[in-house]
Protein backbone atom coordinates (compact mmCIF):
# COMPACT_ATOMS: atom_id res chain seq x y z
CA UNK A 1 0.00 0.00 0.00
CA UNK A 2 1.63 3.40 -0.65
CA UNK A 3 1.28 6.56 1.58
CA UNK A 4 1.06 9.38 -0.53
CA UNK A 5 2.49 13.12 1.55
CA UNK A 6 3.56 11.36 4.24
CA UNK A 7 4.78 14.36 6.14
CA UNK A 8 1.14 14.83 6.72
CA UNK A 9 1.35 12.69 9.59
CA UNK A 10 3.98 14.62 11.68
CA UNK A 11 1.98 17.13 14.12
CA UNK A 12 -0.49 16.86 16.36
CA UNK A 13 -3.46 14.40 17.13
CA UNK A 14 -5.78 17.00 15.02
CA UNK A 15 -3.41 16.68 12.51
CA UNK A 16 -3.68 12.49 12.70
CA UNK A 17 -7.23 12.92 12.77
CA UNK A 18 -6.41 14.65 9.78
CA UNK A 19 -4.97 12.06 7.89
CA UNK A 20 -7.46 9.73 8.63
CA UNK A 21 -10.36 11.70 7.32
CA UNK A 22 -8.52 12.52 4.10
CA UNK A 23 -9.36 10.42 0.31
CA UNK A 24 -8.26 7.03 0.00
CA UNK A 25 -7.46 5.31 -3.33
CA UNK A 26 -8.06 1.85 -5.56
CA UNK A 27 -6.41 1.68 -8.39
CA UNK A 28 -7.06 -1.71 -10.16
CA UNK A 29 -4.59 -2.48 -13.68
CA UNK A 30 -6.24 -5.73 -15.30
CA UNK A 31 -5.73 -6.85 -18.48
CA UNK A 32 -8.25 -5.13 -20.34
CA UNK A 33 -8.65 -2.30 -18.16
CA UNK A 34 -7.18 0.00 -15.99
CA UNK A 35 -9.57 1.67 -12.95
CA UNK A 36 -9.37 4.00 -10.05
CA UNK A 37 -11.73 4.56 -7.38
CA UNK A 38 -11.08 7.94 -5.12
CA UNK A 39 -12.97 7.67 -1.59
CA UNK A 40 -13.68 9.36 1.37
CA UNK A 41 -13.66 7.64 4.23
CA UNK A 42 -17.00 7.88 6.91
CA UNK A 43 -18.59 6.14 9.25
CA UNK A 44 -18.19 2.61 9.15
CA UNK A 45 -17.57 2.99 4.93
CA UNK A 46 -16.70 5.14 2.46
CA UNK A 47 -18.29 7.45 -0.42
CA UNK A 48 -16.81 7.63 -3.51
CA UNK A 49 -15.93 11.32 -5.05
CA UNK A 50 -13.71 10.35 -8.18
CA UNK A 51 -13.58 7.75 -10.71
CA UNK A 52 -11.51 6.87 -13.66
CA UNK A 53 -11.86 4.17 -16.23
CA UNK A 54 -9.92 3.33 -19.30
CA UNK A 55 -9.75 0.12 -22.10
CA UNK A 56 -6.51 -0.70 -22.14
CA UNK A 57 -6.03 -3.81 -23.59
CA UNK A 58 -2.42 -4.46 -21.90
CA UNK A 59 -2.99 -8.30 -22.15
CA UNK A 60 -3.39 -7.39 -26.19
CA UNK A 61 -1.28 -10.28 -28.00
CA UNK A 62 0.14 -11.69 -24.67
CA UNK A 63 -1.55 -15.34 -25.10
CA UNK A 64 0.71 -15.70 -28.31
CA UNK A 65 3.77 -13.89 -27.33
CA UNK A 66 3.87 -14.19 -23.26
CA UNK A 67 5.17 -10.25 -23.21
CA UNK A 68 3.48 -7.00 -22.95
CA UNK A 69 3.61 -5.06 -26.40
CA UNK A 70 4.75 -1.84 -26.59
CA UNK A 71 1.49 -0.35 -28.03
CA UNK A 72 -0.37 -1.74 -24.82
CA UNK A 73 2.09 -0.54 -22.22
CA UNK A 74 1.84 3.44 -24.21
CA UNK A 75 -1.72 3.30 -23.87
CA UNK A 76 -1.73 1.85 -20.34
CA UNK A 77 1.45 4.37 -19.60
CA UNK A 78 -0.77 7.11 -20.33
CA UNK A 79 -3.66 5.98 -18.74
CA UNK A 80 -1.87 5.37 -15.62
CA UNK A 81 -0.60 9.32 -15.36
CA UNK A 82 -4.26 10.20 -15.73
CA UNK A 83 -4.65 8.52 -12.62
CA UNK A 84 -1.29 9.61 -10.59
CA UNK A 85 -3.14 13.57 -11.23
CA UNK A 86 -6.39 12.11 -10.03
CA UNK A 87 -4.53 10.73 -6.92
CA UNK A 88 -1.95 13.75 -6.23
CA UNK A 89 -5.61 16.19 -6.78
CA UNK A 90 -7.36 15.07 -3.82
CA UNK A 91 -4.03 14.31 -1.87
CA UNK A 92 -4.57 10.89 -1.26
CA UNK A 93 -3.60 9.82 2.14
CA UNK A 94 -3.93 5.96 1.58
CA UNK A 95 -3.54 4.43 -1.70
CA UNK A 96 -3.34 0.61 -2.75
CA UNK A 97 -2.52 0.34 -6.70
CA UNK A 98 -2.71 -3.51 -7.84
CA UNK A 99 -2.05 -5.58 -10.80
CA UNK A 100 -3.61 -8.84 -12.12
CA UNK A 101 -3.60 -11.21 -14.58
CA UNK A 102 -1.15 -9.67 -17.52
CA UNK A 103 1.26 -8.33 -15.10
CA UNK A 104 1.14 -11.78 -13.97
CA UNK A 105 2.06 -13.42 -16.87
CA UNK A 106 4.53 -11.50 -19.38
CA UNK A 107 7.81 -12.26 -19.32
CA UNK A 108 8.62 -8.52 -19.06
CA UNK A 109 5.78 -7.78 -16.43
CA UNK A 110 8.02 -6.50 -14.13
CA UNK A 111 10.17 -4.20 -15.99
CA UNK A 112 6.91 -2.55 -17.32
CA UNK A 113 5.87 -2.10 -13.57
CA UNK A 114 9.68 -0.26 -12.94
CA UNK A 115 8.36 1.32 -16.10
CA UNK A 116 5.36 2.56 -14.49
CA UNK A 117 7.17 3.88 -11.25
CA UNK A 118 9.46 5.72 -13.03
CA UNK A 119 7.12 7.17 -15.41
CA UNK A 120 4.20 7.87 -13.40
CA UNK A 121 5.40 7.43 -9.78
CA UNK A 122 2.76 4.76 -9.15
CA UNK A 123 3.94 1.47 -7.40
CA UNK A 124 1.67 -0.95 -8.77
CA UNK A 125 1.62 -4.57 -6.66
CA UNK A 126 1.31 -7.72 -8.56
CA UNK A 127 -1.66 -9.78 -6.47
CA UNK A 128 -2.24 -13.57 -6.79
CA UNK A 129 -5.42 -15.02 -7.92
CA UNK A 130 -6.67 -15.98 -4.06
CA UNK A 131 -6.05 -12.08 -3.24
CA UNK A 132 -7.61 -10.67 -6.44
CA UNK A 133 -10.90 -13.20 -6.02
CA UNK A 134 -11.02 -12.06 -2.38
CA UNK A 135 -10.83 -8.99 -2.59
CA UNK A 136 -13.26 -8.72 -5.24
CA UNK A 137 -15.74 -10.87 -3.15
CA UNK A 138 -15.72 -8.15 -0.25
CA UNK A 139 -16.15 -5.25 -2.81
CA UNK A 140 -19.34 -7.36 -3.43
CA UNK A 141 -20.11 -8.33 0.35
CA UNK A 142 -22.99 -5.18 0.25
CA UNK A 143 -24.86 -7.56 -2.32
CA UNK A 144 -24.99 -10.97 -0.39
CA UNK A 145 -28.44 -11.50 0.20
CA UNK A 146 -29.09 -12.11 4.58
CA UNK A 147 -30.71 -15.99 3.58
CA UNK A 148 -27.66 -17.21 1.25
CA UNK A 149 -25.70 -19.41 2.96
CA UNK A 150 -23.22 -19.85 0.16
CA UNK A 151 -22.01 -17.22 -2.20
CA UNK A 152 -20.33 -17.97 -6.00
CA UNK A 153 -18.20 -14.75 -6.83
CA UNK A 154 -17.34 -14.48 -10.35
CA UNK A 155 -14.80 -12.62 -12.17
CA UNK A 156 -14.45 -12.76 -15.49
CA UNK A 157 -11.74 -10.84 -16.19
CA UNK A 158 -9.53 -10.16 -19.39
CA UNK A 159 -6.76 -12.33 -18.96
CA UNK A 160 -8.20 -14.78 -16.63
CA UNK A 161 -11.60 -15.66 -14.38
CA UNK A 162 -11.83 -16.03 -10.83
CA UNK A 163 -14.32 -18.02 -9.40
CA UNK A 164 -14.53 -17.88 -4.95
CA UNK A 165 -16.90 -19.73 -3.02
CA UNK A 166 -17.86 -18.67 0.55
CA UNK A 167 -19.37 -20.69 3.02
CA UNK A 168 -20.96 -18.51 5.14
CA UNK A 169 -21.43 -20.71 8.16
CA UNK A 170 -18.42 -21.17 8.46
CA UNK A 171 -16.13 -18.55 7.12
CA UNK A 172 -14.76 -20.65 4.95
CA UNK A 173 -13.31 -19.89 1.78
CA UNK A 174 -12.12 -21.84 -1.44
CA UNK A 175 -11.20 -19.79 -4.96
CA UNK A 176 -10.04 -20.92 -8.40
CA UNK A 177 -8.47 -19.54 -11.26
CA UNK A 178 -9.06 -20.54 -14.82
CA UNK A 179 -6.37 -18.59 -17.20
CA UNK A 180 -8.99 -17.55 -19.30
CA UNK A 181 -10.42 -14.65 -20.14
CA UNK A 182 -12.21 -12.31 -22.36
CA UNK A 183 -9.53 -11.08 -24.30
CA UNK A 184 -7.47 -14.75 -24.72
CA UNK A 185 -10.81 -16.16 -25.70
CA UNK A 186 -11.48 -13.68 -28.13
CA UNK A 187 -7.91 -13.49 -29.87
CA UNK A 188 -7.98 -17.25 -29.85
CA UNK A 189 -11.30 -17.11 -31.74
CA UNK A 190 -10.75 -14.08 -34.04
CA UNK A 191 -12.34 -11.24 -35.50
CA UNK A 192 -15.80 -11.91 -35.06
CA UNK A 193 -15.68 -12.43 -31.39
CA UNK A 194 -16.00 -16.22 -32.04
CA UNK A 195 -19.43 -15.93 -32.68
CA UNK A 196 -19.36 -18.54 -36.00
CA UNK A 197 -17.62 -21.16 -33.22
CA UNK A 198 -19.31 -20.17 -30.14
CA UNK A 199 -19.97 -24.07 -29.23
CA UNK A 200 -16.25 -24.62 -29.46
CA UNK A 201 -15.80 -21.32 -27.37
CA UNK A 202 -17.66 -22.84 -24.46
CA UNK A 203 -16.18 -25.96 -24.48
CA UNK A 204 -12.76 -24.64 -24.43
CA UNK A 205 -13.97 -22.48 -21.23
CA UNK A 206 -15.71 -25.72 -19.52
CA UNK A 207 -12.48 -27.64 -20.58
CA UNK A 208 -10.59 -24.90 -18.69
CA UNK A 209 -12.55 -24.40 -15.64
CA UNK A 210 -12.77 -28.36 -15.05
CA UNK A 211 -8.90 -28.85 -15.28
CA UNK A 212 -8.89 -25.87 -13.01
CA UNK A 213 -11.40 -27.40 -10.50
CA UNK A 214 -9.59 -31.05 -10.76
CA UNK A 215 -6.22 -29.46 -9.71
CA UNK A 216 -7.57 -27.96 -6.41
CA UNK A 217 -9.97 -30.85 -5.52
CA UNK A 218 -12.72 -29.14 -6.64
CA UNK A 219 -15.19 -25.89 -5.29
CA UNK A 220 -17.71 -25.31 -2.68
CA UNK A 221 -20.44 -27.29 -2.09
CA UNK A 222 -24.25 -27.96 -2.26
CA UNK A 223 -26.50 -25.32 -4.24
CA UNK A 224 -28.72 -25.20 -1.91
CA UNK A 225 -29.23 -21.61 -0.77
CA UNK A 226 -25.82 -20.39 -3.13
CA UNK A 227 -26.37 -16.97 -4.04
CA UNK A 228 -24.18 -16.28 -7.90
CA UNK A 229 -22.50 -12.63 -7.58
CA UNK A 230 -21.32 -11.66 -11.22
CA UNK A 231 -18.49 -9.31 -11.06
CA UNK A 232 -16.99 -8.09 -14.65
CA UNK A 233 -17.92 -5.76 -17.52
CA UNK A 234 -19.22 -9.14 -19.38
CA UNK A 235 -22.41 -9.24 -16.37
CA UNK A 236 -23.06 -5.73 -16.14
CA UNK A 237 -23.02 -4.72 -20.09
CA UNK A 238 -25.77 -8.36 -20.41
CA UNK A 239 -27.84 -6.88 -17.58
CA UNK A 240 -27.99 -3.22 -19.29
CA UNK A 241 -29.03 -4.40 -22.68
CA UNK A 242 -31.48 -6.85 -20.97
CA UNK A 243 -32.79 -3.91 -19.55
CA UNK A 244 -33.00 -2.30 -22.43
CA UNK A 245 -30.94 0.78 -21.30
CA UNK A 246 -30.08 3.73 -24.03
CA UNK A 247 -27.62 4.79 -21.65
CA UNK A 248 -25.53 3.02 -19.09
CA UNK A 249 -26.79 3.33 -15.65
CA UNK A 250 -24.92 1.76 -12.45
CA UNK A 251 -27.81 2.42 -10.17
CA UNK A 252 -30.39 0.46 -12.39
CA UNK A 253 -27.71 -2.09 -13.20
CA UNK A 254 -26.08 -2.51 -10.28
CA UNK A 255 -27.79 -5.86 -7.35
CA UNK A 256 -29.89 -6.41 -10.61
CA UNK A 257 -30.92 -10.36 -9.79
CA UNK A 258 -31.32 -11.66 -13.20
CA UNK A 259 -32.38 -14.88 -14.33
CA UNK A 260 -30.13 -17.27 -16.17
CA UNK A 261 -33.12 -17.56 -18.80
CA UNK A 262 -32.81 -14.36 -19.36
CA UNK A 263 -28.96 -14.35 -19.67
CA UNK A 264 -28.93 -16.57 -22.21
CA UNK A 265 -31.53 -14.97 -24.46
CA UNK A 266 -29.37 -11.75 -24.54
CA UNK A 267 -26.60 -14.14 -25.23
CA UNK A 268 -28.19 -14.75 -28.20
CA UNK A 269 -29.18 -10.98 -29.14
CA UNK A 270 -25.51 -10.41 -29.30
CA UNK A 271 -24.14 -13.06 -31.09
CA UNK A 272 -26.75 -12.38 -33.78
CA UNK A 273 -25.56 -8.98 -34.25
CA UNK A 274 -22.32 -7.96 -35.98
CA UNK A 275 -19.19 -6.69 -34.38
CA UNK A 276 -20.15 -3.18 -35.69
CA UNK A 277 -23.86 -3.55 -34.47
CA UNK A 278 -22.30 -4.62 -30.87
CA UNK A 279 -20.07 -1.66 -31.36
CA UNK A 280 -22.93 0.85 -31.90
CA UNK A 281 -24.87 -0.44 -28.51
CA UNK A 282 -25.13 2.37 -26.24
CA UNK A 283 -23.87 0.13 -23.49
CA UNK A 284 -21.23 -1.72 -25.27
CA UNK A 285 -19.16 0.37 -27.42
CA UNK A 286 -16.10 -0.57 -29.61
CA UNK A 287 -14.21 -1.44 -26.37
CA UNK A 288 -16.08 -4.08 -25.63
CA UNK A 289 -17.95 -5.29 -28.88
CA UNK A 290 -15.29 -8.35 -29.83
CA UNK A 291 -15.29 -9.61 -26.42
CA UNK A 292 -18.39 -9.80 -25.12
CA UNK A 293 -19.16 -13.06 -26.95
CA UNK A 294 -16.34 -14.72 -25.16
CA UNK A 295 -17.50 -13.20 -21.70
CA UNK A 296 -21.13 -14.98 -22.77
CA UNK A 297 -19.37 -18.13 -23.31
CA UNK A 298 -17.40 -18.22 -20.24
CA UNK A 299 -20.45 -17.44 -17.96
CA UNK A 300 -21.93 -20.34 -19.85
CA UNK A 301 -19.36 -22.65 -19.29
CA UNK A 302 -19.37 -21.76 -15.23
CA UNK A 303 -23.34 -21.70 -14.98
CA UNK A 304 -23.25 -25.57 -16.61
CA UNK A 305 -20.64 -26.38 -13.45
CA UNK A 306 -23.07 -24.45 -10.99
CA UNK A 307 -26.45 -24.22 -12.37
CA UNK A 308 -27.97 -22.24 -9.91
CA UNK A 309 -31.11 -19.94 -11.32
CA UNK A 310 -30.21 -16.49 -11.48
CA UNK A 311 -27.61 -14.36 -11.03
CA UNK A 312 -26.98 -10.76 -9.06
CA UNK A 313 -25.06 -8.69 -11.00
CA UNK A 314 -22.71 -6.47 -9.16
CA UNK A 315 -20.74 -3.06 -10.86
CA UNK A 316 -18.89 -3.23 -8.21
CA UNK A 317 -15.76 -5.46 -7.42
CA UNK A 318 -11.70 -5.34 -6.39
CA UNK A 319 -11.63 -1.51 -6.26
CA UNK A 320 -14.30 -1.57 -3.88
CA UNK A 321 -12.20 -4.50 -1.95
CA UNK A 322 -9.84 -2.11 -1.54
CA UNK A 323 -11.71 0.74 -0.27
CA UNK A 324 -13.38 -1.60 1.98
CA UNK A 325 -10.27 -3.19 3.62
CA UNK A 326 -8.86 0.50 3.92
CA UNK A 327 -11.38 1.27 5.97
CA UNK A 328 -11.26 -1.53 7.89
CA UNK A 329 -13.96 -4.11 6.75
CA UNK A 330 -13.76 -8.03 6.40
CA UNK A 331 -15.09 -10.82 4.82
CA UNK A 332 -16.04 -11.73 8.35
CA UNK A 333 -18.99 -9.72 7.68
CA UNK A 334 -20.48 -12.12 5.72
CA UNK A 335 -20.27 -14.69 8.48
CA UNK A 336 -21.42 -12.67 10.87
CA UNK A 337 -24.80 -11.75 8.82
CA UNK A 338 -25.20 -14.80 8.00
CA UNK A 339 -25.49 -16.09 11.89
CA UNK A 340 -27.59 -13.11 12.55
CA UNK A 341 -30.07 -14.37 9.79
CA UNK A 342 -29.60 -17.82 10.80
Amino acid sequence: MNDVGGSDLSGSLAAARGWRERPIAALDLGTNNCRLLVARPGGLGFTVIDSFSRIVRLGEGLAASGRLGEAAMTRTLAALRICARVIRRHRVARLRAVATEACRRASNGAEFLVAVERHCGLRLEVVDHEEEARLALLGCLPLIEAEARAVIMVDIGGGSTEVMWLDRISGVGRSVSVPLGVVTLSEEFGADGGVARYTEMVAMARDALGHALRRIGGLGGKLDSALMIGTSGTVTTLAAVHLGLQRYDRQRVDGLALPFAAVAEVGRQLRALSNEQRAAHPCIGRGRADLVVAGCAILDAIHATWPVARLRVADRGLREGILAELVGQSLDAARLAADRAA
